[in-house]
């Protein structure tokens, strides 16, 4: 480096690297100078003066000198391998990774740049040139542990793990007898702890238990490697030998949950899916007794037993279980035993016991069966779990009534409030939630979980106004909004966007579900750090486990919900297109699309200059705000589309969403919402395989499920698409799925096919008929009447056999809506002990609205189905039931028009009288930060 220059300029160039290195860079920045101001034209020091300047966000002149230096000298290592870092910090791996190749042609044994291409190739999973990479640098430094542990860890992630164990081995072989030292037993030891890990991989367990016997003494994590001695151990068989180290683990932790299923698998009492005999589980019933004898104080012994027993067995277990936690106190005790519920008879059982002792609490002031009185917060507690509970089994006046008693009993306890509000919002009165949610959050207002579920209330009720100024309450000083941004607060963003999208505004919409998917994205390159650490402190499990986590971080439930959102969006911007309401915007309409192509060119020629000067005046005024040598403060930049106007001025929205639903389709290919989305955005784009495809897709899932034959429902004006004009051509078809028979009546309204392209479609798609079709010869309207027969019990089956009966034959219109009206709310077979449970669901109800609304188109048909779920949902703002707030707030404030989700805006209104049976209803424009 710096080899053409004299002495003192070369001197100086070594300064310009060092400081670099040490983040001294003004420092560097003068030393460069200095060079430059003699030999102006060096390429190595206009390379290091750009990404100096990299560093203090100077981009545009760090990319300006950078390329400028590796023009004056190509044949330079230096500039490229600087070139390459400089595209490196702006997360162009691929491009960086190309000028790292271009350096190593010129200095193929450069240890910095090939260790430099190694972790560039790991964060891009190109396993064949991070082998190659890692080989080479083995080759140049063999005495360098790194190298050996990345050469074994390239093999593994690639999938040869016989060959890494062989690289580790050898390794093994370089060192001597007395080796590690004190002060690198720890990381000897995880490399130990790795190779064993690998030889279980591979099914080699007597040579890995081999292995631990032999290097027990070295291995320094004792409960790793018990805990992995005991996992070998249960594998080949050796049961009685796992079984006590089992039980060491157990007194050590007598609260892990996999020590007891290591536990039980000993004893050959395990079964994955919870299913056991009843030998078997008087067997367990004996051993958790036992363990309860020795772990009297461990929650788990009691907790586990309550999975697999059953009947008077369980309702003992249970009782002892609860009782000691209500007396305490324990505010997440129904989280614990919500499990249960979905185990045939237990919620029966539960609600005897809970009604048991209430009872006996109310008149005797202790449990059943005890003479000693518990302290008056018993009662508070148990109410608590009764309104939970008959919460959970959609009773909601009961669930009211109770958490009504307990609030009366002892109004300070915040968590009455919180459950209330949850009662609420599941009766369907989110305003009322929102309220009460806030009042809780008022009680304590150094809770920031209190204050979380307060915006996520207010969201839920389209009140983001309020939402924002909640949350920023516990935000630092400065811009606020951004640092929920920078905290990553996927919950609150998620919330928000679904918020905006009901209420219509895309464009906040938008901007919300991107800055979730900007997070997955800092998420993936976050791991970047961790390749070289993790090598260098040999924290070699942890790192392999986190690699195989980020290979499948997309599939996180927050990011589908965002990708989902975000294409919903596209696809509705695509439905109805922002038009031009200036001046300027009708005449571009009115320009034919060559003309119109390039204004739109110029106009982002000119954003593109005035980003770049609004950048040199930001790059300006960070220079001008370093205050020590090395350190800057910190700038943040300025949100240029707040309201995300500009992410709605897209030429083609469903370009845009396809991008978004191919990272569904690789990373959730078994959720039903991805094959639903993937089918109505390729009718919209007219791709007919892609969503016959979909078709194929959701009929493997499940054919069954009503939300892919609803959501496949569509009529061709819908898409823009042509009138039939060969409708016979496809009406004749016949399949046994729901959504099979809409695709192809679908289709049936397409022209004929002219085009070889068109034919090979129709081809395709007559030769996968008898694939998929088990129903031969049989119309459409048969096979639709055949699924309602299946399913007449079902209200969204009928809802999706009366939507396909108005495609196929319009004019019975309404025999559809009576199909839907006729829909019997039958009681489920629960048995309560207080009432009987309607089978109807407040949200699929909604849906049955909405669809008599929209797609149906009748207000009579709309308005009688509202009248009757009024009376099943009486807490229900959509339907506007008896005990809403919706009913007590129209009283007042002649409200006519409630919006889509049913809750009512108090933004402009604020009554101090205003109230309800449900809470306090009252704006919130007194909120202050």
């Amino acid at each position: 480096m710096g080899s053409s220059l004299p002495p003192k300029e070369a001197n100086l160039f070594k300064v310009i690297v060092k400081s670099y290195e040490t983040k001294q860079y003004k420092k560097g920045l003068k030393a460069a100078d200095a060079v430059l101001k003699k030999f102006p034209e060096h390429g190595e020091t206009l390379s290091m003066k750009g990404l100096t300047l990299n560093c203090m966000d100077r981009k545009s002149e760090a990319y300006e000198l950078v390329r400028r230096g590796l023009k004056n000298d190509l044949k330079s290592h230096v500039c490229w391998h600087v070139y390459g870092l400089l595209y490196r910090s702006d997360r162009e791996y691929r491009e960086a990774i190309k000028c790292y190749r271009n350096a190593l042609k010129i200095d193929p044994d450069n240890i910095e740049i090939l260790r430099d291409l190694s972790l560039l190739q790991a964060q891009m999973r190109d396993h064949t040139g991070f082998i190659e990479t890692r080989q080479q640098l083995l080759t140049l430094k063999p005495n360098h542990r790194m190298n050996w542990i990345g050469f074994a860890v390239s093999h593994h992630l690639s999938s040869n793990v016989s060959k890494a164990i062989d690289i580790l081995e050898a390794y093994e072989g370089t060192l001597e007898d007395d080796y590690p030292p004190d002060n690198e037993r720890y990381e000897h030891g995880e490399m130990l702890l790795y190779k064993i890990s690998l030889l279980e991989e591979c099914g080699l367990l007597k040579k890995a238990l081999e292995e631990m016997h032999k290097k027990e003494a070295k291995i320094v994590d004792k409960l790793a490697y018990r805990e992995q001695m005991a996992s070998i151990l249960v594998k080949l068989g050796c049961l009685e030998e796992g079984e006590k180290i089992y039980r060491s683990l157990l007194f050590m932790n007598s609260d892990n949950y996999r020590y007891f299923i290591g536990l039980q698998k000993c004893l050959g009492l395990y079964s994955e899916k919870g299913q056991y005999t009843s030998d078997e589980i008087e067997r367990l019933d004996a051993f958790y007794k036992s363990l309860k004898e020795q772990y009297s104080w461990s929650s788990a012994v009691k907790r586990i037993p309550l999975d697999f027993l059953e009947g008077d067995n369980f309702r003992e277990a249970a009782d002892c279980y609860v009782r000691p936690l209500l007396t305490k106190g324990v505010p997440s005790l129904f989280s614990d035993l919500s499990p249960l519920y979905d185990h045939p008879g237990k919620a029966c059982i539960l609600e005897e016991l809970f009604l048991q002792l209430e009872d006996s609490i109310r008149m005797t002031g202790s449990f059943p069966g005890r003479t000693r009185k518990e302290p008056p917060s018993t009662l508070v507690w148990t109410l608590l779990l009764v309104s939970q509970h008959f919460d959970r089994r959609g009773q909601h006046a009961i669930a009211l009534a109770k958490i009504d008693e307990a609030i009366e009993h002892t109004p300070t306890v915040i968590d009455l409030y919180s459950v209330k509000g949850r009662i609420l919002k599941h009766a369907g009165d989110l305003a009322a939630a929102a309220s009460l949610a806030d009042e809780a959050r008022s009680m304590d207002l150094a809770d920031r979980y209190l204050n979380s579920e307060c915006v996520m209330r207010m969201l839920q009720a389209d009140q983001v106004g309020f939402a924002e100024k909640t949350a920023l309450l516990f935000t630092k000083d400065g811009d606020q909004h951004n640092n929920l941004h920078d905290m990553q607060c996927m919950w609150y963003e998620l919330a928000s966007g679904e918020s905006y999208f009901r209420q219509g505004d895309l464009g906040r919409a938008l901007k919300k579900f991107l800055a979730v998917e900007k997070h997955y994205a800092d998420m993936t390159e976050d791991q970047f750090d961790f390749h070289s650490y993790c090598l260098r402190k040999m924290t070699l499990r942890a790192y392999v486990s986190m690699l195989k986590f980020q290979d499948k971080l997309h599939s996180h439930e927050y990011f589908h919900k965002a990708a989902a959102g975000v294409i919903r969006c596209y696809m509705k911007l695509h439905d109805f297109p922002i038009r031009a309401t200036t001046e300027e915007g009708d005449e571009m309409s009115r320009l034919p699309p060559s003309q119109r192509k390039k204004l739109r060119q110029k106009q982002k020629k000119a954003e593109a200059r005035a980003k770049k000067e609004a950048d040199e005046k930001t790059e300006e005024e960070t220079s001008s705000s370093t205050s020590k040598p090395g350190k800057r403060q910190h700038t943040r930049s300025v949100d240029v589309d707040p309201h995300g106007e500009k992410l709605l001025q897209v030429e083609d929205p469903l370009l845009e969403a396809t991008k978004y639903l191919k990272l569904l389709q690789n990373n959730s290919a078994s959720s039903l919402e991805t094959h639903i989305l993937s089918f109505e955005l390729n009718m919209r784009k007219q791709k007919i395989l892609l969503a016959f495809q979909a078709v194929k897709q959701l009929l493997k899932l499940d054919e069954n499920n009503p939300d892919c034959h609803r959501c496949l429902v569509c009529h061709p004006e819908s898409f823009n698409m042509p009138k039939a004009k060969c409708s016979g051509y496809f009406h004749g078809l016949s399949g046994h799925a729901f959504s099979q028979i809409r695709f192809f009546h679908k289709v049936s309204s397409f022209p004929a096919p002219v085009t070889d392209s068109a034919i090979l479609i129709w081809n395709v798609l007559e030769a996968e008929l008898p694939n998929i079709s088990q129903l031969h010869g049989k119309s459409l309207n048969v096979i639709n009447q055949s699924f309602l027969e299946k399913h007449k019990d079902s209200l969204m089956h009928r809802a999706a056999a009366a939507e396909m009966l108005l495609v196929l034959e319009p004019e019975k219109k309404l025999e559809a809506i009576k199909l839907i009206e006729d829909s019997p709310n039958k009681l489920a077979p629960v048995n309560g002990a207080l009432g009987p449970v309607r089978e109807w669901k407040l949200e699929d109800c909604i849906a049955v609205h909405k669809l008599l609304k929209t797609v149906f188109i009748n207000e009579n048909a709309a308005s009688r189905w509202k009248a009757r779920c009024a009376e099943y949902f009486p807490y229900s703002t959509y339907f506007g039931g008896c005990r809403s707030s919706a009913v007590a707030f129209s009283v007042n404030h002649n409200v006519q028009n409630a919006p889509e989700n049913g809750v009512l805006a108090y933004q402009e209104t604020k009554s101090e009288e205003s109230h309800s049976l449900n809470g306090k209803l009252q704006a919130f424009k007194d909120l202050t930060i």
